[in-house]
């Protein structure tokens, strides 16, 4: 036979489609997978020793907002470096396809955490398209190291045909004619090879900028009779309607589950929300929400998923800059004000104080963050004394309360006083239980947001030293479920380690789960001068990530060209 571009050699071959795997060579050619053979081949042009490794396709993330930093970084390493060969963007009603820049700042800085400077930046130098058949031209075009997928973001969509001021404005309705012109419009991206909608009802979400800065964003300011002229679309083309629901007012899921639902002459709608966890604040949460899915799928016909993050979720904070912050009165009132003086004027107001202890101190009604602070560990300040405490030890010595303890370090110290806490998902049992739910899906890594308070890139290789280590499911489960499931539930020609199929492979060296990976580390975002933001280092469990036949990845080092002049990925479309 003719010499294959690259061979991977002696490697355990699992397909991505729960098979138990085999022991095979694999011959690429021209992207694609040629031969899996359990003879041995010939060496390729380049061949890559698999001996006592796991040979698998490349994981999908399907949950990212990437939108801003694949127009200027389009290598997306921080994925590509943990085995990820597609990714998903254009979450959470946020995309960059019709907006312009300042509109897209305004969008994604606040709720995703990202510098609106950078954010705007990005979409002003490199937007040249004037429509989703054109983004998908231009981002296939640019050197891509992972494959990209996208969704089209409502809010984008609505601030696009409303303009920003009546798009968050709640008396606002869109006409009949821009509400058609919505229509047209998603129905445009979908013909471009989009998945599908993304919406959010959170209150959380908040925009960025000097126009509208307590406002939140464009999507969820809409009606349902909006959402369902726009989900009529979606349910007849068999695409996705991605949601982050408004989390303080539950009852509200109840109408995802009715919009999901199959009913006699009606198609189920493809629904998937965030997010399944198991929330310390709510034990219930994680059975609660499982079951009412499992209902919605077997009674009602629906097709829903929660999006799950299969790892502790972890996150830290500078000063109170922290999403979870959104969530109650005192918080919000406080992120509201963007200069550093202005809030710490505010935070040292007694009255301030007695509202922001009352909201700290509330026991009941639905919240994200348990609001323990002695569940909260100081990690980093100028004060070494309070290092490895948490805001309740500190309290206990100086005989204040709590919130106190919080409100003096930051007001003293700002964004230099570093903490971090978990908020879900501490408990092995209740994991492995979702991890294996048919309603879940694993997603909602959040990767490329939240820059500087959560790292969940590696998610897939922590999902697979979780299943390495405790094997609560088979190891052939684990890599279908973030592989070809996601990819056939996208409609994503991705996720399958078979001949003929797409070259996109991570072969994992399961000697590097060595625990290591969810060790803290940070690293200097690409393009934004000062900034740091945390990821993840765990270089001795990925000996290669290779995307359409192009060995992008061993053990730490990139290829020559990474990002710049090897074009690997491309746009992939909805099937």
């Amino acid at each position: 036979m003719a010499q294959c571009d690259l061979v991977i050699r002696g490697g355990s071959v699992f397909d991505g489609l729960g098979t138990p795997p085999r022991l095979a060579d694999i011959g690429i050619t021209d992207g694609r997978v040629t031969v899996i053979s359990a003879s041995a081949l010939p060496d390729g042009a380049r061949t890559v020793d698999a001996t006592g490794k796991w040979v698998m396709p490349g994981m999908l993330d399907v949950h990212t907002h990437y939108d801003a930093e694949v127009l200027g970084n389009p290598g997306l390493g921080e994925s590509v470096r943990h085995g990820v060969t597609t990714v998903v963007f254009g979450n959470c009603s946020l995309s960059t396809v019709y907006s312009e820049a300042e509109d897209c700042a305004d969008m994604f800085a606040r709720v995703e955490a990202l510098p609106w400077d950078a954010v705007h930046a990005a979409v002003k130098e490199h937007k040249d398209w004037d429509g989703p058949h054109a983004y998908a031209r231009t981002l296939a075009a640019r050197p891509l190291g992972a494959n990209v997928a996208a969704l089209l973001g409502h809010s984008d969509m609505r601030v696009a045909i409303m303009g920003l001021a009546r798009a968050v404005d709640a008396a606002a309705r869109p006409t009949e004619v821009e509400l058609d012109r919505m229509r047209e419009m998603l129905s445009d991206a979908l013909d471009a090879g989009f998945l599908g909608l993304s919406t959010i009802r959170s209150s959380f979400s908040k925009l960025e900028g000097v126009r509208f800065p307590t406002r939140q964003l464009p999507s969820t300011y809409a009606t349902w009779r909006e959402y369902r002229a726009l989900n009529d679309i979606l349910r007849q083309r068999d695409r996705i309607h991605q949601s982050t629901p408004n989390l303080t007012a539950r009852v509200e899921i109840a109408r995802y589950f009715a919009e999901s639902a199959g009913r006699p002459f009606r198609k189920p709608l493809k629904t998937t929300l965030i997010a399944g966890m198991d929330v310390k604040a709510d034990r219930t949460v994680a059975r609660a929400a499982t079951t009412a899915a499992w209902i919605a799928n077997t009674v009602g016909g629906a097709q829903f998923r929660w999006q799950h993050l299969p790892v502790p979720f972890e996150v830290y904070a500078d000063g109170i800059d922290l999403v979870v912050f959104e969530e109650f009165g005192s918080g919000v009132a406080a992120l509201n004000i963007r200069d550093v003086m202005k809030r710490g004027e505010l935070l040292a107001d007694e009255s301030y104080r007695r509202q922001f202890r009352q909201d700290l101190s509330k026991k009941y009604g639905p919240r994200v963050w348990h609001r323990d602070l002695y569940d909260a560990q100081i990690v980093a300040c100028p004060d070494p004394e309070v290092i490895g405490k948490s805001f309740g030890e500190v309290a206990d010595e100086r005989g204040i309360h709590p919130a106190d303890a919080l409100l003096d370090l930051t007001v003293e110290h700002g964004a230099q006083l570093r903490w971090r806490t978990v908020i879900a998902n501490d408990r092995d049992e209740v994991m492995d239980r979702l991890q294996c739910s048919p309603v879940v899906q694993v997603g909602f890594a959040d990767s490329g947001a939240h820059l500087r308070n959560m790292a969940f890139y590696n998610f897939g290789l922590r999902m697979l030293e979780r299943v390495h280590r405790r094997a609560f499911m088979p190891l052939e489960t684990a890599i279908h479920r973030l592989t070809g499931e996601l990819a056939d539930w996208y409609g994503l020609d991705a996720g399958r380690l078979t001949e003929g199929a797409r070259a996109d492979i991570a072969v994992i060296d399961p000697a590097g789960f060595d625990g290591s990976s969810a060790a803290y580390a940070e690293a200097p975002v690409p393009g934004i001068d000062g900034l740091d933001r945390m990821v993840n280092r765990n270089d001795r469990a990925v000996a290669a990530t290779i995307v359409a036949g192009h060995l992008l990845y061993e053990y730490g080092t990139f290829a020559p060209g990474f990002g710049t002049t090897i074009h690997a990925g491309t746009f992939l479309k909805a099937s």
